[in-house]
């Protein structure tokens, strides 16, 4: 995984390292940290994310270009790029540079989520990247009773997916365990591998894969 939220680098704090630094052979490349399998990379390995926030546009696009080419990934089967919110120099510099596959947007259901999620659908659209789909997340609160409310509005991802012809590949919900565990570092898939949760990032994954595999050309990412 690549974190090119290069503003608010949060990659570290979720795979609960944030502390570590990448090593270095050379000087001038480096190799990713390794979490339960996951090679990552991030600015927030590299500098403190104060430092990073006062960045202009040419230096954290120059950043960028440094984790994606100077870093030495090993074999990989996926490079998963988290892009920060947006449709911005960090987006252009990934979308025109870095070989992508596909994009999947990410947002929650009100209608102020969604209008952002739309221009970053076109924007993929209009420099020929396929939208695999639509992750919805903070879906609903589901109680102890069993019974669900949607605090931010309920079916805005259904409609943004049938406007541009892709679907929802899944619907997280607004839970306290992610929360937890994203803030204390470990990862939920593995902490609580069988929970409702788990199950749907698995969902996503796999639909994501199977889409990747049966109608996208991959790409080799070289220097």
């Amino acid at each position: 995984i690549l974190d090119a939220d290069i503003y608010g680098p949060s990659v570290p704090i979720m795979l609960g390292n944030p502390k570590a630094h990448p090593d270095s052979e050379d000087q001038r490349s480096m190799f990713p940290l390794m979490v339960e399998g996951v090679a990552a990379n991030s600015i927030g390995y590299l500098v403190d994310s104060e430092s990073a926030a006062i960045w202009r546009g040419p230096m954290a696009t120059k950043a960028l270009k440094q984790l994606v080419y100077e870093t030495k990934w090993p074999l990989l089967d996926y490079l998963i790029v988290d892009l920060p919110p947006g449709t911005g120099d960090i987006h252009l510099t990934i979308a025109q540079q870095v070989p992508l596959s596909a994009a999947v947007i990410v947002t929650t259901p009100q209608t102020i989520a969604t209008a952002d999620a739309k221009k970053g659908i076109a924007m993929f659209e209009k420099l020929t990247i396929p939208v695999l789909g639509i992750v919805e997340n903070m879906s609903y609160f589901e109680c102890k009773c069993g019974e669900k409310s949607y605090p931010f509005s309920q079916g805005g991802s259904v409609a943004l997916a049938e406007q541009h012809k892709t679907e929802v590949l899944g619907e997280l919900p607004l839970s306290n365990e992610i929360r937890e565990h994203a803030d204390e570092g470990k990862p939920i898939v593995n902490a609580l591998p069988d929970s409702d949760v788990s199950k749907i990032y698995a969902s996503i994954a796999r639909k994501v894969s199977i889409k990747l595999a049966t109608t996208l050309i991959p790409h080799q990412l070289t220097r």
